[in-house]
């Protein structure tokens, strides 16, 4: 079969990464039927306590945002997923690339969301430190789970997140992780947190990342430190770490995603980086090598929720279509991050062998062993951010 991926590589590596990192507290020792409308009446309330009925009803349109190149595309801007998911449902689906920065756009929806106004989505994906901030406002709607019977085909360590301990407002869409990548052509391996911020080889073509909870998870794993429960001793102690190698100038910046050309170029030996980046860098640079860091390296979610407002069963009946392990397997092909669906890697191994067996796509339990999720909290906390945006100098 043609590979999707190469559809336009270039393009598709520049905007992969899901901003930020996991925010659920657990480390990971191992990761990885379109209902038809009633006319009952399930589900009762959202979280801020306000009683919603869920009619059994399929809308006309689902209003889905995502972020940019995260779903199965075809040239001519075809989706075939969403393509299937209307000719078995009969919904037409919009599908709006708007999420690019999680903060941004809480911020472009936080008025409308405290009013407990409806924004016109019903169905939004966001990373866990945001989807946790989300469910503690209130400014998302319980799923229907009696639409969701594939739920049951979520992996087991994704089941319980501490901030949606019984997933009743969430579904995970993808996972990646995050550690360390480096050029072949002009370092040796690099292996650890603590050789990328202080091996004077390294000095002056090293990129640590501008997302405080991959940073500094990273960091605070390097340091012997628990990222899953930050406290302030742990994470002064990693931002001064930070900042020995900011002032010794090892580090030549800090980045988002844009560390994928300095690395493939050589500008840039070694970077903090995320493993579906990775993947995708890799079609056009062999000599790119992603590796956990021997500490550990972190993981993150990006979570499926319904917003104030939006079509509840309608979303819902969606999310069980993407949890049919052949549907899940056809997104994965084009996505490369972590699929949180069991059952797709075996679907996979029917099309796309390569993809199937990619380690950073279906990692093995080893590796999903040495990586924790960031403390959700944490993630949040004011002084925690100006402390890293000090150090970044953002």
């Amino acid at each position: 079969m043609t590979d999707p991926r190469l559809n336009d590589p270039i393009t598709r590596r520049l905007f992969l990464k899901r901003a930020a990192v996991g925010a659920s507290a657990l480390s990971l020792p191992s990761l990885i039927a379109a209902c038809g409308g009633g006319g009952g009446i399930s589900g009762q309330s959202n979280a801020g306590g306000a009683s919603t009925e869920v009619k059994q009803e399929l809308a006309d349109t689902l209003v889905f945002a995502n972020w940019p190149l995260y779903i199965d595309s075809e040239k001519g801007n075809k989706r075939p997923s969403l393509d299937q998911f209307t000719a078995q449902s009969g919904v037409k689906v919009k599908y709006i690339e708007e999420v690019n920065d999680n903060e941004e756009w809480f911020g472009k929806f936080q008025a409308q969301l405290s009013q407990g106004q409806d924004i016109g989505r019903d169905l939004t994906v966001l990373t866990d430190w945001m989807a946790a901030r989300m469910v503690r406002l209130g400014y998302v709607q319980k799923k229907d789970k009696s639409a969701i019977p594939n739920e049951s085909n979520l992996v087991s360590t994704l089941q319980h997140p501490t901030w949606d301990p019984d997933r009743t407002y969430s579904l995970p869409w993808q996972s990646g992780m995050t550690g360390i990548a480096y050029n072949k052509k002009e370092t040796g391996p690099v292996t650890s947190i603590e050789q990328l911020l202080t091996d004077p080889a390294l000095k002056g073509k090293v990129t640590c990342l501008t997302e405080m909870p991959d940073c500094m998870g990273l960091v605070m794993q390097s340091n012997g430190d628990d990222p899953t429960k930050v406290d302030p001793a742990a994470f002064d102690k990693a931002i001064g770490t930070l900042q020995d190698a900011v002032d010794s100038g090892q580090i030549r910046r800090f980045t988002g995603n844009d560390y994928g050309d300095d690395l493939s170029s050589g500008n840039v030996a070694a970077a903090m980086a995320w493993s579906g980046d990775v993947v995708q860098l890799q079609l056009d640079n062999p000599a790119l090598e992603f590796v956990l860091p021997e500490a550990g390296g972190m993981i993150w979610t990006d979570n499926m929720l319904i917003p104030t407002g939006g079509d509840v069963f309608t979303a819902s009946t969606y999310m069980n279509f993407v949890y049919d392990p052949k549907i899940a397997a056809e997104i994965e092909d084009w996505v490369n991050y972590i699929c949180p669906v069991e059952g797709a890697k075996e679907e996979l191994l029917k099309i796309d062998p390569g993809v199937a067996k990619n380690p950073l796509i279906f990692p093995t339990e080893d590796m999903l062993a040495n990586v924790k999720s960031f403390d959700a909290e944490a993630a949040d906390n004011p002084d925690y951010k100006e402390k890293f945006q000090t150090v970044i100098g953002a």
